[in-house]
């Protein structure tokens, strides 16, 4: 009988890539993983693991123990929350937030979780939603709340479902003048990291408009952008979701098509019957809806 434990770490192994990476992710030792490791493959009684430079890949039969191991662990996940709704006591919820929901959700959010579930432990952690989505397929979150930008989707994930929250306006954001996109090519630009997918929406609308944005700010915090272009010091394009609750500091500008990017909530299909994660999700789209936020 194989270990539910050692198949978590064969199961985050063909997800990372790596026995470090899933050390880090599991606050192991890269040795007790191998070890861990090890053993498993003393229970399948068959290679799982073969040496490839100074890293491991898994074999055929590796990757076909993966595939099921992921299925062991959705089964007892679902198991787990059929019993959690039948005792009493709410486990914790773990949530990969984006920045923005940080401003405008959480808050609200969080306050109607006082109200309906006081008991209830929330544990929120603010992620890029490329990170965030892939730890909640890995099971380091239970809830995520991400983005899209149009013509942009998200890997669609095996094992996780959606639901839409609402679409957040993104509008040209500028120092005091309202010229068009086209006319800001020779302005210096500040924009999230490379590898987003805000950064390369962006940059397309820049193509669009005819040129190669001059960006010289590459920041993941939005607030650090809004300082920046409240200075005078660079442009950018800044989503709606950041001013909820209040008014913006910088002149705001729509975009060509007015263009706006999907907010939703991502959980593990065999964990949504659980009563906190349940109760999170609802918390999250009523303040949505109360805060005025779907357009």
């Amino acid at each position: 009988m194989f270990e539910l434990r050692r198949l978590r770490l064969l199961h985050e192994l063909a997800l990372r890539g790596t026995l470090a990476a899933v050390a880090e992710a599991l606050s192991y030792s890269p040795s007790t993983v191998s070890q861990q490791l090890a053993q498993l493959e003393r229970d399948a009684g068959v290679p799982l693991l073969v040496a490839d430079g100074r890293r491991v890949r898994l074999t055929a039969h590796g990757q076909a123990l993966a595939v099921h191991a992921a299925r062991a662990l959705a089964a007892d996940e679902r198991i787990r929350g059929e019993l959690e709704e039948l005792q009493p006591g709410i486990a914790p919820v773990r949530v990969a937030v984006l920045q923005t929901a940080t401003h405008a959700v959480v808050p609200a959010a969080l306050t109607l979780l006082g109200e309906r579930a006081p008991d209830l432990r929330v544990e929120l952690v603010e992620v890029p939603p490329e990170q965030g989505l892939f730890e909640l397929a890995a099971r380091g979150f239970d809830l995520a709340i991400a983005e899209q930008y149009p013509g942009l989707t998200r890997e669609l994930r095996p094992g996780l479902d959606r639901r839409a929250l609402g679409t957040d306006p993104v509008r040209l954001a500028t120092d005091g003048s309202r010229a068009p996109l086209a006319a800001l090519a020779h302005r210096a630009w500040v924009l999230e990291p490379t590898g987003t997918a805000a950064r390369e929406w962006a940059v397309q609308q820049c193509r669009a408009a005819g040129f190669e944005p001059d960006v010289r700010y590459e920041l993941a915090d939005l607030g650090a952008h809004v300082a920046l272009i409240a200075a005078g010091h660079a442009v950018g394009m800044l989503p709606d979701l950041l001013w909820a609750g209040g008014a913006a500091p910088v002149t705001l500008t729509p975009l060509p098509g007015d263009p706006a990017r999907e907010i939703f909530t991502a959980e593990r299909r065999s964990s949504a019957s659980r009563p906190g994660i349940r109760l999170v999700r609802e918390a999250i789209a009523d303040a949505f809806t109360t805060a005025g936020l779907i357009a």
